[in-house]
């Protein structure tokens, strides 16, 4: 299945929607038109179980950046970082897979992709308000996500980077603050 995945991801980075078929991938691939259906029923399916794959690199990407920490990464640079280098660079490819993963991913399962991002932050920061927790990680994932779909030429600029890091912190910086001014009132 890996196989055709990465057939997928070469076909949608050289050739667009327009040059992305079946019997394109299978081609590519190395396998079957039949290997194909056997995995994916149609196009739609191959692209969201490509985005799918992605992301779950981009979790254990995160969760290594987290883990190791041997770069001295805070937690919301590793959450950017990750991102940022997920799909290989292959920017077409990412922007054609994320656009039918975000359409066709329910919104439950894209909300539980940010659990383990909200955990760290507590865990480094102390504990936000779920509301606190959803606007700083929508916010950060808002930006990223209008890079990707709108394929903005400095999306794997350090200043890119460095923009979100600074959004995170100013914002967790702004809650602290406030939190603190509450118990001295």
């Amino acid at each position: 299945m890996d196989i055709i995945l990465e057939a997928a991801a070469q076909l949608l980075e050289r050739d667009g929607l327009e040059g992305f078929t079946t019997n394109a991938v299978a081609e590519r691939a190395g396998v079957s038109i039949g290997a194909v259906y056997r995995y994916f029923p149609n196009k739609r399916a191959l692209t969201h179980a490509l985005a799918e794959r992605e992301s779950a690199l981009h979790g254990a990407e995160m969760r290594r950046l987290l883990l190791e920490n041997g770069a001295g990464l805070a937690p919301d640079r590793a959450l950017v970082r990750a991102f940022i280098g997920a799909f290989q660079g292959r920017a077409r490819a990412r922007r054609i897979a994320m656009g039918i993963w975000f359409q066709t991913t329910p919104a439950e399962a894209l909300a539980s992709r940010f659990d383990a991002f909200i955990q760290t932050l507590n865990q480094t920061h102390g504990p936000l308000e779920p509301i606190q927790a959803f606007v700083l990680t929508r916010a950060m994932h808002g930006a990223m996500r209008s890079g990707v779909l709108e394929g903005v030429d400095f999306f794997h600029d350090q200043a890119f980077e460095d923009e979100l890091v600074s959004l995170s912190r100013a914002y967790l910086a702004q809650v602290r603050a406030r939190s603190e001014s509450q118990t001295k009132t």
